[in-house]
């Protein structure tokens, strides 16, 4: 372990654990999560279901990438508990692109089939669909850029010879649907919401990695935006009726944009098979016996402000030596929220706590080892009972294995497909 100062002094003498603890320290950011994924593996494989594990991170956005390449190499699905970033994923893409599309008077070429690119599928689509990506880039290739009205378009593609059956079908379907009231709004988006759902994730889970990440993704946004639609409808009638907005595509477009920036309170998804991911401030309350809290180092976890001091006098300073004693930063100086979270994150474990840490940056410079640790009693892993966690064997570390309760079998846990 990595001596170094402490950052803070926590006078917290109610901040204690009534399971072991064990700490696994690495040196990098990525071998950390590595390290993580491996325990979990490890547990699994001696038989704990994978709900009776959560991983905890104070701040997920760091941590995301990392561990989703660390739970794709150790064979666990994880779901992340964080807010999707609804106007990145391609399904409020394509509602968009409709919208701007049905506003256009005269859209051009690239406009037309953004949809089609998009994976756009009719109701009721045959396996046929979505529109392959071959056929798409032979209609983009014969068909002009230039703008035109939509029934231009429609007569154009259904009198050329080379026009595929399914490009004609989705452009009739643009030529013949109706002005936007409020109840044709929800019709064509609930409509192109359902036959996404019905269509594009069969086969987006047919294509995706073991893990299944795309699909999840996919399949959170779906829900989103039934529910998006649904407040659009009830938003754009309510503006209609009292002369806020005139009725338009447009309107629609930015209603949707709006409602979709917004972020919801809660976590909108849920798996049963797979790993619980979650920062810290969502742990509260919860109940599992085992938790792995990841990221236990100074400035992560807890965070600390910017400072301008030279790191030498910051050393001193943290370190405690002589009259800079006097200058240690006290807990009752700082927002009390980091501790408050990690009092929730060791309170939840009923079985064993994991914790890790990283001691080098990405850019090499040095993490010290967070001050929350040094008051619960911790078991270190040493670096060899680590490289025996990370081989092909997976061993679980002694200060680990020690947590399971007697009766648990060494067996592989078997769990259906995701």
């Amino acid at each position: 372990m990595t001596d170094a100062p402490s950052a803070i002094r926590f006078d917290v003498p109610n901040l204690d654990t009534d399971v072991p603890v064990a700490e696994i320290e690495t040196t990098t950011h990525y071998q950390e999560a590595r390290a993580a994924m491996a325990a979990v593996a490890a547990l699994r494989e001696r038989g704990v279901p994978v709900r009776d594990i959560v991983v905890v991170a104070r701040d997920l956005d760091s941590y995301e990438k990392p561990l989703t390449r660390a739970a794709i190499r150790h064979g666990v699905t994880p779901v992340f508990w964080t807010q999707i970033d609804l106007v990145e994923t391609s399904l409020y893409r394509l509602i968009t692109s409709i919208c701007e599309l049905l506003a256009a008077s005269e859209p051009d070429r690239d406009l037309l089939l953004r949809p089609l690119e998009l994976e756009w599928t009719p109701q009721d689509a045959t396996d046929e669909w979505p529109l392959p990506a071959e056929v798409f880039a032979e209609t983009v290739h014969r068909l002009p850029q230039e703008s035109r009205p939509t029934h231009a378009w429609n007569s154009l593609i259904d009198e050329a010879a080379w026009t595929d059956r399914r490009v004609v079908e989705y452009v009739e379907w643009i030529a013949r649907n109706p002005e936007p009231t409020p109840t044709a709004v929800a019709d064509v988006l609930g409509g192109v919401v359902e036959s996404y759902r019905e269509a594009v994730l069969p086969e987006r889970r047919a294509t995706d990695s073991p893990a299944l990440l795309e699909t999840e993704t996919a399949a959170r946004a779906t829900v989103r935006m039934e529910t998006l639609v649904e407040q659009v409808e009830s938003k754009y009638s309510q503006r209609l009726s009292d002369g806020w907005t005139d009725e338009s595509w447009t309107a629609v477009q930015g209603m949707c944009e709006s409602l979709a920036r917004q972020r919801p309170g809660r976590r909108e998804h849920a798996n049963a098979r797979a790993l619980d991911i979650l920062e810290a401030n969502d742990i509260w309350g919860r109940e599992v016996p085992f938790v792995v809290a990841i990221g236990l180092v100074d400035g992560e976890w807890p965070t600390r402000a910017n400072s301008t001091m030279p790191p030498g006098l910051q050393h001193a300073i943290l370190a405690g030596d002589g009259p800079a004693e006097q200058l240690v930063p006290q807990t009752a100086w700082l927002d009390g929220r980091d501790l408050d979270q990690f009092h929730d994150t060791i309170t939840a474990a009923t079985t064993g706590i994991i914790v890790t840490r990283h001691v080098r940056d990405v850019d090499g410079s040095q993490r010290t080892r967070s001050p929350l640790l040094d008051h619960i009693d911790i078991e270190p892993i040493s670096r060899g009972a680590r490289q025996r966690l990370l081989s092909a064997d997976r061993a679980l570390p002694s200060e680990i294995e020690s947590m399971l309760p007697e009766e648990t079998p060494a067996t592989p846990e078997v769990t259906p497909d995701a």
